[in-house]
């Protein structure tokens, strides 16, 4: 066995028994990532407690140009947090750093350190009668500091934004170990460059958030959930905007969902149930909340609103939930897809985005070209009505099945298929990424398709901040010709 490095001895002497290690065995379930495409290698674990522990180890790892890739939940997309296959850089574990600091109920803001679980600070504000007013499928794994880092979005968007809308301040160590303290939630800031919205979406790449100052809503009084039947995208997004017209201000969810992705979950998501007596060819889940006393009751606002909808042509058919339980199996539904598209079989999946009013034709038209050129393909793509998001998978023939021949398919056709989406994507004014991040799964698509100017100011901010390459490196940012990953 090699001798341990002095400075990994300093590292492991800063945060002690407990945020240290390199047992291949502890490490294991750490350097995969959420979806099984990649497996690095890493010198060690190390899950620094508190922000000094953070800048202590950065200063170490500065010094000797060591890689340091920072982790939450990993539970990221595109392989954001996984170490490269080396074995010469520190796995740096937020999830230890798991502080609610303080809950602002009048102010409507909450500060917490970056390892705190997303459905952790969801309970803990509802003591207080507050929200924050982003969730997601992964909301029992993901933590705060990796919502931040890849501006994830979530079913709320329509109304709230993505992390980009909800963060008020950030905390955050810096390539040479320096502290950014930029939690105060200030309304006007003029100091020149915004470096909160640098490190939000930026991967870890520039540095690693160790707090945020979060903006929080109102705890929901009551809200509706309904699912209605519509005859294609372009119905659906007629009904969004008619929705939004009327009642913008209470619309928090609209999603559209296939019949073949619905048939899937039925198939394979156990206690799940049709919502429609008749299946449509296309289905919208929406939501209206209600979170101040004086607005107006959400299922009124349904049931009159879908009336009016039905009578317009808008929908074929509609289900209102009767009760919480009934709007929970409803969110099930779409929450499932994923989970029920990956049992039904191999299929490669983009998270992009487009001009909300071209969604609808996006859908419609680029599915019906990637079956015209893939012979046997079969596209699903469901998603975020209200804010271009579209959940884009292509699923193999159905003779490729599971196992080998996926991972074969898989490797042999992500490539051209994913290129061909998003040239599709580009084509559309859209973007690659919505609301996963670039990781290394679509770093040299981010090269290919960018303008140069991009590219270029890309590269200048990764390198003015990280001079040594030692946040996160191989990560979102294409690499400059003739360099490296590490």
């Amino acid at each position: 066995m090699s001798e341990i490095p002095d400075w990994l001895n300093s590292m492991a002497e800063i945060v002690g028994s407990k945020g240290f290690t390199s047992a291949s065995d502890d490490m294991e379930p750490w350097l995969t990532d959420w979806r099984g495409r990649y497996t690095g290698k890493a010198l060690a674990l190390i899950s620094p407690a508190s922000t000094e522990e953070v800048s202590a180890i950065a200063k170490i790892a500065n010094a000797h140009a060591i890689a340091l890739v920072p982790q939450g939940g990993n539970s990221g997309m595109v392989g954001g947090a996984t170490p490269d296959k080396t074995g010469q850089s520190i796995l740096l574990s937020l999830r230890r750093m798991n502080k609610i600091r303080d809950i602002d109920a009048g102010g409507q803001l909450t500060v917490c350190d970056a390892g705190v679980i997303l459905e952790n600070l969801h309970e803990a504000l509802n003591d207080h009668g507050q929200r924050f007013p982003l969730t997601l499928g992964g909301k029992g794994s993901a933590t705060i500091g990796g919502l931040v880092s890849t501006n994830a979005g979530g079913t709320q968007v329509l109304r709230h934004g993505a992390m980009r809308s909800l963060v008020a301040g950030l905390e955050a160590v810096l390539p040479d170990g320096s502290i950014y303290d930029g939690l105060s939630p200030l309304k006007k800031d003029n100091r020149g460059y915004d470096l909160k919205q640098l490190l939000i979406g930026g991967e870890g790449t520039l540095g690693i958030v160790t707090a945020a100052t979060l903006k929080t809503v109102p705890a929901l009084i009551d809200r509706c959930v309904a699912w209605a039947g519509v005859a294609s995208p372009q119905a659906a997004y007629a009904l969004f905007k008619f929705l939004n017209a009327r009642e913008g201000q209470s619309l928090e969810g609209f999603e559209i969902v296939p019949k073949t992705c619905l048939d899937a979950v039925l198939e394979h998501i156990p206690d799940t149930r049709p919502p429609l007596n008749d299946s449509a060819s296309w289905n919208v889940l929406i939501e209206f909340v209600r979170d101040q006393k004086l607005a107006d009751d959400p299922r009124e606002l349904v049931e009159k609103l879908l009336a009016e909808a039905l009578e317009q042509g808008l929908i074929q058919d509609a289900a209102i939930a009767s009760n919480e339980s009934q709007a929970e199996a409803f969110w099930k539904i779409r929450d499932s897809i994923s989970e029920a598209e990956r049992a039904s079989g191999p299929a490669l999946q983009h998270d992009i985005s487009v001009p909300v009013a071209r969604m609808a034709d996006f859908i419609t038209t680029a599915g019906t070209q990637i079956e015209e050129a893939y012979t046997g393909t079969k596209v699903a793509a469901f998603g975020h009505m209200g804010d271009g998001n579209v959940h884009f998978h292509v699923k193999a023939p159905t003779q490729i099945k599971a196992g080998q021949d996926g991972s074969q398919w898989m490797e042999q056709s992500s490539q051209t298929i994913s290129r061909m989406v998003h040239d599709l994507v580009v084509a559309e004014g859209g973007s690659i990424s919505a609301e996963h991040g670039i990781g290394q799964t679509k770093r040299d698509e981010l090269e290919r398709l960018s303008s140069d100017a991009r590219i270029l100011v890309l590269r200048a901010i990764k390198s003015a901040i990280d001079p040594k390459n030692i946040m996160n490196p191989g990560k979102l940012v294409p690499l400059a010709s003739g360099t490296s990953a590490s």
